[in-house]
């Protein structure tokens, strides 16, 4: 039997490490790395595209038009057909990339686009895009296009080395997502680029939401990302990654063309095929919702921790949302409100306030930390009268998104960030409720003031999620429980559902731990 490694050896190895690395994570200068900015307004009302939704706009003076895609294959369907309308410029932010069927066939929207001679910005968190390197590359190559990384790993492989010289800025990550063509039109939400994201896997499935955004808010999106795209954070991939040679984009191209005669892209190809989106646009007749839209986003230096509380996300949506009078309805995969949320709560519920709260089961969630961190919370939310839904399991595989990293979001559940305000106002983004949405990753989305979008958030709480939920009730001893409706009969359940008593246990054990602020 082998000896057990001494802590003080442990200590050592991490210190030998980080001597040996010290010299290998240097971040590249950006002293010669080019400016770039949106296309301006005058140039991109003259495209297509701007001719169309300026007519449109011009009827809605100080409105966004808003078009909410729930279904994932509209979702898919609409960021395609929007970079092939694109005759300019598109600007594209994503958190996570995933380089499968959706994913591949996107990649190769961009590098089209760019053959048509529309300039094409990518910029990716370098946190989830393991084995994407020589595909970046080779998509940078093209005079059309750049690629830029956020907060990137100067050691490409393995990444956790990264962590021990430079935990800090690498534990905060670029959780924004934006599809911006011509500065005109732009999807925002919380979906990233993948299979899961868009419905096209059995094992690991996401419920979502974006939505689909023209008029003034739009700019306000262009300009944000010339903010991060400029920022500190944002490296050139040449000046990163290994060098390819142009073969990689014929590559591409050979993989998505294979991609799309399988039978797996089938729907995919029909839901373009069908999708009526850009017609719509280009003849004014697109169902949207013209409403006061205003951004929320946060500066990129929070991605290196220089930005001070009283200018994050947070301070701009309880500026432009002010002081909730009647009702709140919320929709988080990941709800970690800390105990200076739960007060917040409980002072609202106190004032009268209906809070519901839909968040993701601990049979729905992989990651066992998250939930320890709101579990511990629910029973001082339920006793001040907040009604608290957990999301059941969409499939019944359980494997990971691993390129979520250790604190991303889990297979088979809720991913959708939204709430709704008094009736009135809803929320729709990134973000989610829980500290490392609020101090440590960067975030975007948008307020929206129509009581329309808000109705569909209470009809959802009213009429849909008491189905795909569990309700979590309190019982007069001060024990939880569960009741899920099946088949018009409701079944209780005295502990966690369908979780094992592993992870009920692993749960336990983890809410004791000082670790709400890396949730």
């Amino acid at each position: 039997m082998r000896a057990p490694i001494s802590t003080a050896t442990c200590i050592l190895f991490v210190c030998l490490c980080s001597m040996l690395t010290s010299g290998c994570t240097t971040l590249p200068s950006l002293e010669h790395r080019t400016i770039s900015r949106a296309l301006p307004l005058d140039e991109s009302k003259d495209t297509t595209l701007g001719k169309s939704i300026s007519h449109m706009a011009a009827a809605h003076t100080g409105k966004s038009g808003i078009h909410a895609l729930s279904d994932p294959q509209d979702a898919f369907a609409a960021r395609v057909l929007i970079a092939r309308a694109a005759e300019r410029t598109l600007d594209v932010q994503y958190y996570i990339w995933h380089k499968d069927l959706t994913g591949t066939l996107l990649f190769e929207a961009l590098h089209a686009a760019a053959n048509r001679g529309v300039r094409v910005r990518l910029l990716l968190d370098d946190n989830s895009t393991a084995g994407l390197d020589p595909t970046l590359s080779g998509l940078d190559l093209h005079p059309n296009i750049e690629v830029r990384l956020f907060n990137p790993f100067v050691i490409r492989a393995p990444r956790w080395i990264g962590y021990l010289t430079d935990f800090s800025r690498l534990n905060r990550r670029m959780h924004n997502k934006s599809f911006t063509a011509d500065n005109q039109i732009t999807i925002i939400g919380g979906r990233n680029v993948g299979d899961e994201y868009f419905g096209a896997t059995d094992g690991i499935l996401f419920a979502d939401l974006d939505v689909v955004a023209l008029g003034p808010v739009v700019k306000d999106v262009s300009d944000d990302f010339d903010r991060y795209w400029n920022s500190q954070s944002s490296y050139p991939v040449s000046l990163l990654l290994p060098a390819v040679n142009a073969e990689q984009l014929v590559k591409l191209r050979s993989e998505a063309g294979t991609l799309e005669q399988s039978p797996s892209a089938a729907a995919y190809i029909n839901a373009m095929r069908k999708s009526t989106l850009i017609r719509q646009l280009l003849t004014a007749t697109i169902e949207l919702e013209w409403a006061p839209t205003h951004m929320v986003s946060d500066d990129p230096r929070k991605g290196l921790g220089q930005v001070p509380n009283s200018q994050l996300l947070t301070h701009d949506l309880d500026r432009i949302i002010g002081k909730p009078r009647s009702v709140v309805e919320l929709v988080s995969p990941y709800f970690v409100p800390t105990e200076t949320g739960v007060a917040g709560f409980v002072a609202m519920a106190n004032r009268g306030v209906k809070i519901q709260v839909l968040t993701n089961s601990l049979d729905a969630t992989d990651v066992a930390a998250v939930h320890a961190g709101y579990a511990k919370r629910r029973k001082p939310l339920l006793e001040a009268g907040v009604k608290l839904y957990e999301m059941k399991r969409l499939s019944p595989e359980s494997r990971r998104n691993r390129s979520a990293g250790p604190f991303g979001s889990s297979g088979s559940s809720l991913h959708a960030k939204t709430f709704s305000v008094d009736g009135s106002r809803i929320f729709v983004g990134s973000f989610n409720f829980d500290p490392r949405s609020a101090k440590l990753n960067t975030e975007l989305g948008f307020v929206i003031d129509s009581p329309e979008m808000a109705r569909h958030i209470s009809a959802a709480f009213s009429d849909r999620i008491p189905d795909i939920a569990y309700e979590v009730k309190l019982s007069d001893t001060g024990n939880l429980y569960w009741l899920e409706n099946q088949e018009g009969k409701q079944i209780r359940y005295d502990s966690e559902p369908h979780a094992s008593l592993w992870r009920r246990a692993s749960v336990g054990f983890l809410s004791f731990l000082p670790i709400d602020w890396l949730l």
